[in-house]
């Protein structure tokens, strides 16, 4: 039997980068998927009919993760198609990054609406749910530079330094209720965003990095799934990095 199978997950910002990893290898391991997308429509598109390949359900929504309303639309939408869902993934993120002098208060706002708002406008609109089965699990992305800091990231460090203590207060007020809640927190992870990067500054990135590389899509989404599945059943509110080494 697939680790997921007859599971439903919602995923945030699922397709791009490691929320596109996460969906194929939930669909992989048997999960139907609602997946959102705010403005990547034709990559949603893809990533959807990939998906879908595995003999899935897979539904893509429009939706944007740190606006409350569309939040709690979502969640509707998603009970009125699947029936019901077990796995929620908040992985919707951007980055805008800056030295504090240089960085505009727009640049600040849109960082925190986007990660780490989103956060809660999903995890509140989804618990109701998980309450009324007594079961679910919630993993939220965040990132090392939450636990260590970024020069450049200080609206993106405390964004993700928020969703890591988001994330323990959750898994401490619903634990009773077999609900669980971690964290992954990634190090240097490929992605088309980082591909986009000084290539001197990447090549510093990966020579501090104990193992000496980048970390794929595919190691975040292994650990997700396995959070995901009831193996770590004994798991909750833990924040795992997934960094070479990189935070040790």
């Amino acid at each position: 039997m697939k680790n997921l199978e007859n599971k439903t997950a919602i995923i945030t910002g699922g397709s791009k980068g490691i929320g596109k990893g996460i969906v194929e290898k939930f669909a992989q391991e048997g999960c139907n998927i609602a997946f959102t997308y705010l403005s990547s429509e034709s990559s949603a598109i893809e990533v959807e009919k990939n998906a879908k390949s595995y003999g899935v359900k897979v539904i893509k929504y429009k939706s944007d993760a740190s606006n409350f309303d569309q939040s709690s639309e979502l969640i509707e939408n998603v009970i009125k198609d699947f029936g019901s869902y077990d796995i929620l993934i908040n992985n919707a993120g951007i980055t805008r990054d800056n030295l504090l002098l240089r960085m505009d208060e727009d640049s600040w706002k849109k960082v925190i609406d986007i990660n780490l708002n989103s956060c809660f406008n999903l995890t509140k609109c989804a618990i109701r749910e998980f309450m009324k089965k007594k079961d679910g699990v919630i993993i939220n992305i965040s990132s090392i530079v939450g636990v260590k800091g970024n020069a450049g990231q200080s609206n993106y460090s405390a964004s993700k330094a928020g969703i890591n203590g988001f994330t323990k207060s959750v898994a401490l007020e619903l634990g009773s209720r077999n609900i669980r809640c971690n964290a992954i927190a990634p190090g240097f992870i490929e992605t088309d965003m980082t591909s986009q990067g000084d290539g001197k500054l990447l090549e510093s990135w990966i020579e501090s990095i104990p193992l000496k590389r980048a970390g794929n899509v595919s190691d975040v989404a292994n650990l997700c799934s396995y959070l995901a599945s009831d193996k770590a059943s004994y798991i909750t509110g833990q924040i795992i990095k997934v960094d070479g080494g990189l935070v040790t």
